[in-house]
């Protein structure tokens, strides 16, 4: 199995390579860039196993890379900034980055977070040298999830909104959150909308094998992905 490939997105050519050589270093595939479009143009044919993404950036900033990012799929993204008051936005309130470092950072825990943040997106997926295969499987390309071997075939929508659950199980995903990163125009739907898809997709995902719903309800709070 190949090494997983580490997407890094930084305009400090001498911070960028320093990163590089540490993952590198550590067995990691890298690929380098200094700017934010050129970047988005790379990440809109190519999937990385994870990015690093710094927040200023040339050409396109990382808010907004990060944006197109999570309009085409959810691969994990750790972001690199020096300024500490976007630190909310950048972890999920509204964008939906996996975890951040500030700068200036140690190259040593850039990398522990890297294998953290590889290792909680793997959980849930069949790994060498894992006891058993996964019960609950995503194919993206398909628009289905396999539960127990049975395939389920998704609207997109349904699609998308699973998939933001199912990448974090156990976190809660407010209706705001899920209506700012799932659906294109917010403004025309509502929280109710959330609610019917969440219904329909309750229907669909049922299994005998299941003790409990995959997606739970927290009151006042939103939804959240539990693992089988």
């Amino acid at each position: 199995m190949s090494a997983p490939l580490i997407c890094i997105v930084e305009d400090e050519p001498e911070l960028a390579q320093l990163v590089d050589d540490y993952l590198q270093a550590d067995g990691y595939q890298t690929v380098q860039f200094q700017r934010g479009d050129t970047a988005d143009a790379w990440l809109a044919d190519n999937a990385p196993d994870l990015i690093l993404l710094d927040l200023m950036l040339p050409g396109l900033d990382g808010l907004e890379v990060c944006k197109a990012q999570r309009n085409r799929n959810f691969t994990p993204i750790i972001m690199m900034t020096a300024k500490v008051q976007e630190i909310d936005r950048l972890l999920g309130l509204e964008l939906g980055a996996d975890d951040y470092v500030c700068k200036p950072f140690s190259p040593r825990e850039l990398v522990a977070r890297v294998k953290a943040v590889l290792r909680r997106s793997h959980s849930d997926s069949a790994q060498p040298g894992s006891e058993s295969p996964s019960d609950v499987l995503l194919d993206e390309h398909a628009l289905c999830v396999t539960l127990f071997g049975k395939t389920i075939e998704l609207t997109t929508i349904e699609f998308k909104l699973f998939s933001l659950l199912f990448s974090h199980p156990g976190r809660i995903f407010s209706r705001q959150y899920i209506l700012d990163n799932i659906y294109h125009d917010y403004r025309v739907v509502s929280d109710r909308t959330v609610d019917s898809h969440i219904k329909k997709l309750r229907k669909k995902l049922i299994s005998p094998e299941l003790s409990t719903e995959l997606i739970r309800s927290v009151y006042g709070s939103g939804y959240k992905y539990e693992a089988p």
